[in-house]
């Protein structure tokens, strides 16, 4: 028996997708996490399982394993991507115990995370989710309207407002990585920087690099 078993990949909760590598799977005895950053961190016990099956919707890049359970608060299509044989991972998870481990006593443990199940798979609070794609449209909506109004046939819709936002969203991400009170902040309560981390890396450096292009293509016009 393998005391616990990790595997990298993407993953699909509901509608939302996370595409390789941004999700990882991890599996004991006790407990089978998937964390997909912010399209959402579920943590399953034995008992909340149903079944594990293979998924398959495009040959080699669109296999994975689909997990059925029983979390009201989680979405019901819930798979984990992979580039290895679904088969042989459910092997993998099988052999950690964790399936056949449906009668383990109440635990600490155990009760966070029925907390973490009780506020569901998106790991930023709904409030804080809100006031980001807000500012974002606004800003970006304080470029593109006068744009459209003035009925400008030249250059893009680039200006102060779009460089503000991607700004924004630049400086967000910075703090999420470097500032646990801003964290404490924008995460749920039980949640933490693991859960958010390969999304703020990525979205830290694509905004990074496009404030850049965005201030010099301002700074030419």
């Amino acid at each position: 028996m393998n005391e616990k078993f990790t595997l990298t990949g993407g993953a699909r909760i509901g509608m939302a997708n996370a595409t390789f590598p941004f999700a990882d799977l991890y599996v004991d005895k006790e407990i089978l996490k998937i964390n997909a950053s912010i399209v959402g961190n579920l943590v399953f016990q034995p008992k909340d399982i149903i079944s594990i099956k293979s998924y398959s919707s495009i040959p080699i890049i669109g296999n994975g394993i689909k997990i059925n359970h029983r979390i009201e608060n989680y979405d019901s299509e819930v798979i984990f991507w992979t580039l290895k044989n679904p088969n042989s991972v459910i092997r993998e998870i099988e052999k950690t115990g964790f399936l056949q481990n449906t009668n383990s006593v109440l635990s600490a443990v155990d009760l966070e995370i029925l907390k973490k199940q009780n506020e569901g798979g998106f790991p930023i609070k709904k409030s804080v989710a809100i006031f980001f794609i807000v500012v974002w449209n606004l800003l970006f909506l304080s470029d593109i309207l006068p744009f459209f109004l003035n009925d400008k046939t030249e250059g893009p819709p680039i200006g102060i407002g779009m460089n503000l936002a991607v700004g924004f969203i630049f400086t967000s991400s910075i703090l999420a990585i470097v500032s646990e009170k801003f964290r404490k902040i924008i995460l749920k309560e039980n949640r933490n920087f693991d859960d958010i981390k390969k999304f703020a890396y990525f979205i830290a450096f694509v905004t990074g690099i496009m404030f850049v292009v965005f201030t010099i293509g301002n700074l030419n016009k």
